[in-house]
Formats: structure tokens, C-alpha cells, sequence
């Protein structure tokens, strides 16, 4: 009777191409960030990110910087350090978006960003979009990847038609915006009591890929689910021509975070921050091509926000995990 010997590998320092970035929303109102555990979802196929994280896709130069500083403690004479102690604790990251959409810049913008809605006929211009066409009322029976509306009132949503569908601005005062909190309102009167106003920040955006009418219901399919998921019975729909950020704003959205860099011999690292708030406003930078082409990207800079860890009640910003490549030595 034989024993077949069993082969292991010794730690070696990771390999990896890129970094890959997921981010999810903070509940403003309670203060709670998404929670990601490595031990549960460490090595999730990084194409499919478990609920609520959205994959931002690849990014380049990320750079973490710690900002915490440690301090002595000296007694005698002559001095010495008795103990050490953390003075202050801090940590920025930055990175490069490699795409253009929706959350890529709002990361980069920091501030409120905006959906262009469809214009009103007649609407006065304005610089981060004018008042909307009317929304539309969804229909019974509409969930995260349909939305079902009269079919009198499908005409502005055909195919390739980007949409949001939040509720109404009902001056209510706080965040707003379904799925993430997307601004705070002071006051109504700050939003000229805009019924359209939570639309207009709104994350719960989509893209329709079909529709089809049946009878007097229009069905209008989306490539992904929407981000708050099924929508509440008093949401509306509108169109979108596009985005707008601005440079400046009180408002400082907040996000948890995760990135993944995966390794060439199956290991993985991975850095979550719960709470990350911007530190600058609207950047990109441009990458010269053949000329005269030119590639224009994203810029995305954040201050890390502490939590308290449930493990052990230590005030932290990050958590930095590593899960190696199979057998190999701890």
C-alpha cells in the first residue's frame, strides 16, 4: 500500500496584472457601510460581485497612502520610550477610472451628480440640464429588469434610451435618491421644489434594450437591474440624454469600497474600506494615442472614514486581506 506525497508551495510574493474596483452604498441616514467579510465572499469570480457591489471594472494607477501617525511615550532622564501610541490615524487612496459612466463619474466628480433628464419643450437652459419632460407612472407588475408603462406614453423610451426611475420630490428635506443616497436637501425651496429633483441625482438608472407593447402595455426590458431593485409603486420614469458634475457642491457622497487584486498563480489580495468620502473635485487625465488622439481618463481621489470593528471595538479604515494560492504554506 503507497501514499502518494503530497506537493505544497512555499509563500512567494504575489504577481498580479491589475486592480479591479467594486463599490457599494453607505446608509447615510444610519451611518452603516456595506460590509464585505473575506472569509464569506473572499473569492467571488470577480465578473459577478455579490449584492450590493458594483463592479466599476479595471483602474490604474491605485495608490494607497497611509496618513496615520504614532507617537512615543519618554520617561526618565535621559529620556527613553517607554510605550508607543497611535497619535492620529488617516489614509487616502487614489486611481484612474478606464471607462466613462455613470458611477465612474461620481467618483470622480465627489460632489452631487446629475442625470441629464430628456428636456421639457420650451424648457430655459440651464447648466446641469433643464426641467424635464413629465415623468411617467409605472404600471403594475414592473421589477428590477422591466418596467411596464401605458403604451400612450411610450414613445420617449426606445431602445438604447438611457432611464431613471426614482419617486417624486415631495419636499421632503435629508438624502435622497433610491438605493444610494445620492444628495441632501436643505430645504424645498433649494430644489425649487422640483418634483423632479430626486430623478435628477438619482442612481436608479437603466438602459432599455426593448420594448414591447401588448394590448395598452408597453414593456420595456433593461440590460441590468436597476440598483434599488424593484421599483416602489410611487416611482416614476423619465429619460436621460446623459450626466453632468460640477465642479463644487457641499455635498460629499460616501462609499464603501473594495479592490481586488488578483494573482498569476491564483492568490488574491484584497483591500476594503467601509467608508471612503472624496478629497477633490472633477479630474481627468489624458493619455496621448496616435496623434492627435488622445485618451481621457477618469481621476478619482478619497479620504478613508474610520469604523469600528465588531471583532475587537479597534477604530480602523482598512482591512487588507490575502487569500493564497491553493497548497501553499501558511
Amino acid at each position: 500500500m503507497s501514499t502518494a506525497a503530497v506537493t505544497y508551495s512555499t509563500p512567494t510574493s504575489p504577481i498580479t496584472r491589475r486592480v479591479r474596483a467594486y463599490f457599494a452604498p453607505v446608509n447615510r441616514v444610519a451611518g452603516v457601510p456595506t460590509v464585505f467579510d473575506p472569509s464569506v465572499h473572499g473569492a467571488f469570480s470577480l465578473a459577478s460581485a455579490p449584492s450590493p457591489w458594483i463592479d466599476l471594472g479595471w483602474i490604474a494607477d491605485f495608490s494607497r497612502k497611509s496618513a496615520s501617525a504614532v507617537g512615543a511615550l519618554n520617561v526618565g532622564s535621559p529620556a527613553a520610550p517607554l510605550v508607543q501610541m497611535r497619535e492620529s490615524i488617516g489614509a487616502t487612496l487614489s486611481f484612474r477610472c478606464l471607462t466613462w459612466q455613470k458611477l465612474s463619474m461620481a467618483l470622480s466628480a465627489g460632489s452631487e451628480h446629475m442625470n441629464l433628464l430628456a428636456p421639457a419643450a420650451g424648457a430655459a437652459a440651464n447648466g446641469s440640464g433643464s426641467k424635464g419632460a413629465p415623468a411617467v407612472a409605472l404600471l403594475a407588475g414592473s421589477t428590477a429588469t422591466s418596467l411596464n408603462v401605458a403604451s400612450v406614453s411610450a414613445g420617449s423610451f426606445l431602445p438604447g434610451q438611457m432611464v431613471v426611475v426614482d419617486a417624486d420630490y415631495a419636499g421632503q428635506t435629508g438624502y435622497v435618491g433610491s438605493g444610494v443616497s445620492a444628495a441632501y436637501v436643505r430645504s424645498s425651496a433649494s430644489v425649487n421644489n422640483d418634483p423632479d429633483y430626486v430623478r435628477r441625482v438619482s442612481f436608479n438608472t437603466g438602459l432599455v434594450v426593448s420594448a414591447v407593447t401588448v394590448g395598452g402595455t408597453t414593456t420595456l426590458s433593461l440590460a441590468q437591474p436597476l440598483l434599488a431593485g424593484s421599483p416602489a409603486s410611487t416611482m416614476k420614469l423619465q429619460a436621460m440624454a446623459g450626466f453632468v458634475d460640477r465642479e463644487g457642491g457641499s455635498f460629499f457622497q460616501e462609499w464603501s469600497a473594495l479592490f481586488v487584486m488578483p494573482g498569476e498563480q491564483g492568490e488574491r489580495i484584497l483591500y476594503y474600506y467601509p467608508r471612503l468620502q472624496p478629497v477633490g473635485g472633477a479630474q481627468e487625465t489624458s493619455e496621448a494615442l496616435a496623434a492627435p488622439l488622445e485618451w481621457v481618463t477618469l481621476k478619482a481621489s478619497f479620504r478613508a472614514m474610520p469604523v469600528i470593528d465588531a471583532n475587537d471595538g479597534e477604530q480602523v479604515l482598512c482591512f487588507r486581506s490575502f487569500l493564497p494560492s491553493p497548497m501553499t504554506l501558511p
